[in-house]
């Protein structure tokens, strides 16, 4: 048989969704009394694993509006708000009996028809969720029903071949879980080692207490304009006229990530031709955030060269280093160190859930110097890390997309398990044994 295009085996079948689901509940407080319950918002769903990161313990009487969709072991959630995001996840064991958001459509499987597994990954496929999103509706927050996830059609093989389907893809979705623990552990363990090396250094030696954590007594303190040159950048949207105009790459705060850039997406803007030296980045500059979410302030590291000519926008500072007392990349640690953070979060300017610097405060941040000589110590150990920390991201970044190309695969049955190298009787008890 076939579905645009392509030809699914003969012993699968087209289905809407909700034929092989059973009836799910909502919470009704006054029949259903409890003290204290686990809350599952859209928030708390990582996109990146497609499971629950986290969930609130609430109390009854702070319990949101949309606290109401109770929700048992292996229920499929399904963010219906911006569905391309893929907000899915399985609930886990410790959460059946829990409270999800109403804006998740809530999949409970029919055992005697479909797989909760299958049905997980099914739901997760670019077919499916492409079919989701030409019935969404609205622009700011496009947006889907539950009778639109339900109605919704899927290819349905054998109960037997789902469970194996579904063995696969969690056994891959497990070594990606792996990568995903030891980067965090990893990145755990930076905090850690900054921690240590910004407050005691890499020799024997006394501390002194500052108002951002502790310091080596013996390390001199400037403040960054001291040691340093402070650039800001250009402002977008302003009128030049055409025979002044030159449009080049400039760097946005999205390229700016926490110890690394990213530059996936490179965008232009234009500036006067004279302009170009006032706002151009050089070799060795730390790039870092003016503002954002409280754990973004100040988030940002070196600018190799990467693009030549590239400028960057004013939201973003780049802080060339007097090479003679401040090496680039011990900058570029110090900012990311609990030091770094106290001092930004201390002196930036908060709203509701965001804060930002102006370069008058970033100038005059309090920067620890050591020799250059331990600075280059420093540096070492630390980038050690990010080396370990840059594998597993290879790694987790190689593992998704064979997890994503199987997931195609599989569910369109132009690979079948038969056809796999694996054991079908070991992938199926594997399946029936293991934890969602």
């Amino acid at each position: 048989m076939s579905n645009n295009g392509t030809q699914f085996p003969d012993s699968w079948v087209l289905v809407p969704l909700r034929s092989v689901c059973e009836s799910t509940h909502t919470w009704n407080p006054k029949r259903d009394v409890r003290e204290q319950f686990g809350y599952i918002d859209v928030s708390a769903v990582s996109r990146a694993t497609l499971s629950i990161s986290q969930h609130q313990v609430l109390n009854a009487s702070e319990a949101p509006s949309r606290a109401r969709k109770l929700v048992r072991t292996d229920d499929v959630l399904f963010a219906t708000v911006r569905p391309r995001l893929r907000r899915i996840a399985l609930v886990p064991e410790e959460l059946d009996d829990q409270i999800a958001s109403t804006a998740f459509c809530v999949i409970r499987a029919d055992r005697r028809k479909a797989a909760p597994h299958f049905l997980y990954y099914a739901v997760s496929t670019n077919q499916f969720i492409d079919n989701i999103a030409r019935v969404e509706s609205g622009a700011s927050y496009p947006a889907v029903n539950d009778k639109d996830v339900l109605d919704s059609r899927l290819w349905l093989p054998p109960i037997t071949e789902q469970d194996i389907i579904a063995a696969v893809l969690r056994r891959n979705q497990k070594s990606i879980d792996v990568q995903n623990r030891l980067i965090v552990s990893a990145r755990d363990l930076k905090q850690t080692v900054m921690g240590q090396l910004f407050s005691r250094g890499v020799r024997e030696q006394t501390n002194k207490q500052t108002p951002f954590g502790e310091i080596p007594a013996s390390w001199q303190v400037l403040p960054l304009g001291e040691c340093s040159e402070v650039q800001t950048g250009v402002t977008k949207g302003r009128a030049i006229s055409p025979d002044e105009a030159i449009e080049v790459p400039y760097l946005r705060v999205a390229n700016v990530q926490d110890g690394h850039l990213d530059l996936g997406e490179i965008k232009t803007i234009t500036i006067r031709q004279s302009e170009i030296h006032t706002f151009l980045l050089q070799p060795g500059d730390v790039v870092l955030t003016e503002g954002g979410d409280f754990d973004k302030l100040g988030r940002g590291f070196i600018w190799r060269g990467e693009i030549n000519p590239c400028v960057h926008q004013n939201h973003i500072f780049a802080v060339r280093a007097a090479a003679d007392v401040l090496l680039p990349e011990f900058l570029a640690y110090l900012v990311q160190s609990p030091y770094g953070r106290s001092y930004f979060l201390t002196v930036a300017h908060k709203t509701t859930n965001l804060a930002s610097i102006n370069s008058t405060k970033l100038k005059a941040f309090p920067v620890p110097l050591p020799p250059l000589d331990e600075q280059r110590a420093i540096i070492s150990t630390l980038q050690a890390i990010d080396r370990k920390i840059d594998v597993h991201e290879r790694k987790r970044a190689t593992l998704k997309e064979l997890f994503n190309a199987l997931l195609d695969e599989l569910m369109t049955g132009r690979i079948r398990v038969a056809d796999l190298d694996i054991d079908l009787d070991t992938a199926a008890v594997a399946k029936s044994q293991e934890a969602p």
